[in-house]
C-alpha cells in the first residue's frame, strides 16, 4: 500500500509562529489526508502554552523537539537575532530529522516560516521542495521581497527618510519610522538577519500567504504578477486562525468575560504575540483611554503615530480611539471590518478563493 504524502513543518521559535502552522497542519490532515511532522526548535524547557498546543494535535500530526540551544555566550541579544541563531545552531539536528523523515515517510514538502530560510539548504540536500509560510500580511511579504533593493537604495536609517516608502503593490506609503523595529538600526544584527532572510525567500518553491484576496487585492496581485521580480508562486490560503479554545492559563475566564459584555463594547488593543510595554508606555495608554472616558466602544485594530522616541503619547491614543468610535470615519471602518469578516468566511468556504489556492498547492504535492 502506498504511503500517504507527508509534510515536514518547521516553525521558528514563538507561539505566533507555531499556532498558525498547527492550524494549517490540521487543515491538511482533515481536508486532504496529509500527515505531517513538526520539527520544533528550542532554547530551553518548552513554555506551557507550547506544550498544550503540541499535545493537542490530532492523529496524523506528530512533533519532534530539537535539543535546546544555549545562548550563555550571547547575553542580552535581541529576540529577532535569537530566533535566527536558534535555527542556525540547530541545523545539524534538523538535518538528522529530515534524513529520518525522508527514509521513513513519503516526504513531499517542507513548510517553514519567514525566519527559517537557512533550513532550505538542508531540504535541497534531500531533494525536498521548501515552501515558506508567510504568517502575516501581503504588505509584510512585499516588504521582505523589497528589502534587498531598499537596502541598496537607502544609506541613512529608515526612520530618518524624508519621504515615505512606497512598497510594490501597496497603495499607502509607509513612513520609515513605522517600518518594523528589527530594521530600524541598520548596524544591529537583527537588521542583518532580516535582510539575510529576505534575500533568500526566492529560494522557496512557493509562498503560502496567510491572507485572502478581498483583504489585500492589489498587493496580492502585485506579488502574483511578479511586480517585485522573479518570485516563487504565491498561494493566498488565509485566514489561518486558531479554531480551538484558548491556550492561556486563564483563557476561558477571559473569553467568558468578553462574552458577557454588551455587543460592540470591547476595545481590542493588540501588542502582537510577543509584545511588551514599558512602564511609561503603559501609563500613556491608560491615561489616553481615560482622556476619552472609554465607556462604550467597539472592537477594532488601531495603530497610532509614535513620537521621535518611539512613544505613543496619551493625546495621540485618545485621538485615534475617539476617531474610531465617533464620526463618519469610525462608522466606515466598522462597516469595512464587518464586510471583511464576511469576506474571510467566504474565502475559506468550500468554493472560496483561499480553499481553491490551497487545493492547487496540495494537488501539486500529491502528484
Amino acid at each position: 500500500m502506498a504511503q500517504k504524502p507527508h509534510v515536514a513543518i518547521f516553525p521558528s521559535p514563538g507561539m505566533g509562529h507555531l499556532i498558525p502552522l498547527t492550524e494549517l497542519a490540521k487543515k491538511l490532515a482533515l481536508s486532504y489526508d496529509l500527515s505531517s511532522t513538526f520539527i520544533v526548535p528550542s532554547i530551553g524547557p518548552p513554555p506551557e502554552a507550547q506544550t498544550k498546543v503540541l499535545g493537542s494535535l490530532p492523529a496524523g500530526i506528530n512533533y519532534i523537539s530539537l535539543p535546546p540551544v544555549s545562548f550563555d555566550d550571547l547575553p542580552g541579544i535581541r529576540a529577532e537575532t535569537q530566533i535566527s541563531l536558534t535555527i542556525t545552531r540547530s541545523l545539524s539536528s534538523i538535518r538528522d530529522v529530515l534524513k529520518s523523515l525522508v527514509a521513513s515517510t513519503r516526504l513531499v514538502a517542507l513548510v517553514l516560516d519567514l525566519f527559517g530560510t537557512d533550513v532550505i539548504d538542508i531540504a535541497m540536500e534531500f531533494s525536498v521542495p521548501s515552501y515558506i509560510a508567510s504568517l502575516s500580511t501581503g504588505m509584510t511579504l512585499s516588504l521582505h521581497f523589497y528589502m534587498p533593493k531598499l537596502d541598496q537604495m537607502v544609506s541613512c536609517e529608515y526612520r530618518d527618510l524624508p519621504e515615505p516608502v512606497l512598497l510594490p503593490g501597496c497603495a499607502t506609503p509607509v513612513h520609515g519610522r513605522d517600518l518594523p523595529d528589527p530594521i530600524q538600526d541598520r548596524k544591529d544584527d537583527a537588521y542583518k538577519w532580516f535582510l539575510h532572510h529576505s534575500s533568500r525567500h526566492s529560494l522557496a518553491e512557493g509562498i503560502l500567504l496567510n491572507c485572502f484576496m478581498d483583504l489585500e487585492p492589489e498587493t496580492i496581485k502585485a506579488l502574483q504578477d511578479q511586480e517585485l521580480g522573479n518570485l516563487p508562486p504565491i498561494y493566498p490560503v488565509g485566514p489561518i486562525i486558531n479554531s480551538g479554545s484558548s491556550i492561556g492559563v486563564n483563557g476561558h475566564e477571559c473569553l467568558q468575560w468578553m462574552d458577557d459584555q454588551p455587543h460592540g463594547s470591547v476595545l481590542y488593543i493588540s501588542f502582537g504575540s510577543g509584545g511588551t510595554l514599558s512602564f511609561e508606555q503603559l501609563n500613556e495608554l491608560a491615561m489616553g483611554l481615560e482622556i476619552i472616558l472609554l465607556s462604550a466602544g467597539l472592537k477594532v485594530a488601531l495603530r497610532p503615530e509614535v513620537d521621535g522616541n518611539g512613544l505613543v503619547g496619551r493625546e495621540e491614543i485618545a485621538k485615534v480611539v475617539k476617531g474610531l468610535m465617533q464620526g463618519g470615519e469610525g462608522v466606515a471602518i466598522r462597516n469595512r471590518m464587518k464586510g471583511l469578516k464576511e469576506a474571510a468566511a467566504k474565502a475559506v468556504s468550500e468554493e472560496g478563493s483561499s480553499t481553491k489556492s490551497l487545493h492547487e498547492l496540495v494537488s501539486k504535492w500529491k502528484n
